[in-house]
């Protein structure tokens, strides 16, 4: 690409590859998918531990207790939002207009998944009307420079990934003029031309998202955002003059707009944050309990194997002990029946007996408690934060009391994350001025 600014718009996208592959294990991980990790299968081939298991002849099962730990989190989160009252005051009709509580809410699951929480506020015209709009940004679509800065007061590029239709495309970029919409069909002619909406992504699904310049729909153009923290000689004036800038990208670098921040806080329109931010790496509160979840999902699969090869029911009837009029089909149609009657000789000295065995656990069931506890002590959700409490509670207030000390676990991700709606109030009453 000729572009500098788009070369380094894609750097950076390129940068977070294993970001966002370690985010799209964690989502399967709190989704339900827990079987996904590849490992060897003694053949030199790599398959998936789902597939391992069921050609051990075991069914692979899942107790997923990161859902449930993500969704109590987030529960506590809007509980306490509502008790503060964090969507009224000034922000109240732009809370109201965007349904800032439900985004929020999404946007702090998002957060507790892959450790990053983006969203964008613009002031445009939308079917809801002109005003200030706020919108979740996918972090599959985002890219940032290497920022160290837990405040990220050393960003100086921000930008995202758009997929537009035609008629958005010439909304947005052709300014009603007749040769400007023709000159944007004919440069967007080798991406739209006839694609077949086959290809699309079915609902539900999520997108493949592995390009950069090409729309992860068929029926899509990609546009790339970019804003940049630029300086230039100030008019009649020696000194530089530094502003936030904008440029909208086609995928061959064709710039489409450019402009300064509009905006009443002069800068780029992106809420970042991403927790926590170590040596500019970034380490979730999912990932923390990955590997309590895989063992605690193995050792339900290892119970269930012990459980399904112990003996359950088992009826030893000694042969000397069957009439001659009695087969043994009639003993096991009888023996199932509540009020049944099976003769014996009686001349035998072993007389039937049912064998039920528990198999062999090996502390298994004690090893499956442990693993649980553990998980909720790593995580810091426990028992109280999760609404159960034990025997020992009375009242409101020792209950209060003991969901406020499982709390201070979670203290510090609590707070970030009210860094990071405290930070876009900000922007988003700057760009409404």
């Amino acid at each position: 690409m000729n572009n500098p600014i788009l070369a380094r718009a894609y750097g950076a996208w390129s940068g977070a590859a294993d970001f966002r592959s370690r985010r799209e294990r964690y989502k399967r991980f709190t989704y339900g998918d827990q079987w996904c990790d590849p490992v060897a299968d003694g053949k030199g081939a790599v398959i998936t531990e789902r597939e391992s298991i069921e050609r051990s002849g075991k069914r692979p099962y899942t107790n997923n207790l990161i859902r449930r730990l993500v969704k109590s989190v987030v529960g506590r989160y809007r509980n306490a939002a509502a008790e503060k009252g964090l969507y009224g005051g000034d922000i109240a009709d732009a809370a109201a207009r965007n349904a800032l509580a439900e985004l929020d809410a999404r946007l702090l699951e998002e957060f507790l998944i892959s450790g990053s929480a983006v969203q964008r506020i613009v002031d445009e015209r939308r079917w809801g009307g002109r005003g200030v709009w706020v919108d979740n940004v996918d972090p599959r679509r985002f890219f940032v420079n290497n920022f160290r800065d837990p405040r990220g007061w050393d960003v100086d590029m921000a930008g995202m990934l758009h997929d537009m239709s035609m008629p958005e495309l010439i909304n947005r970029f052709g300014m009603g003029e007749r040769r400007r919409v023709e000159k944007l069909r004919r440069l967007f002619d080798s991406n739209s031309g006839d694609r077949a909406y086959a290809g699309a992504t079915a609902l539900g699904t999520a997108a493949a998202m592995n390009d950069f310049f090409i729309a992860d729909s068929p029926d899509r153009l990609r546009v790339v955002e970019v804003w940049t923290f630029d300086s230039r000689p100030a008019p009649r004036s020696a000194s530089l003059r530094f502003a936030w800038h904008c440029r909208m990208f086609a995928p061959d670098g064709t710039v489409l707009a450019e402009y300064d921040s509009p905006y009443g806080h002069a800068g780029h329109p992106f809420a970042i944050k991403y927790y926590p931010l170590t040596d500019g790496e970034v380490h979730s509160f999912v990932e923390d309990v990955l590997d309590q979840q895989k063992f605690i999902n193995r050792l339900i699969v290892t119970l269930d194997h012990i459980v399904a090869c112990s003996a359950k029911g088992v009826l030893l009837f000694p042969v000397d002990q069957l009439p001659k009029n009695v087969s043994w089909s009639d003993v096991a149609a009888t023996w199932a029946q509540a009020d049944g009657i099976i003769p014996v000789t009686g001349r035998g000295a072993v007389m039937p007996q049912q064998v039920n065995g528990a198999g062999t656990n090996g502390g298994a069931y004690q090893l499956l408690q442990l693993q649980m506890r553990l998980l909720e002590e790593v995580s810091g959700v426990g028992d109280a934060l999760m609404g159960r409490t034990d025997g020992s509670a009375r009242g409101a207030e020792m209950l209060a009391a003991q969901v406020q000390n499982a709390t201070i676990a979670l203290a510090d991700l609590f707070e970030s994350f009210t860094s990071f709606t405290t930070a876009r109030n900000a922007k988003l009453l700057a760009t409404a001025a």
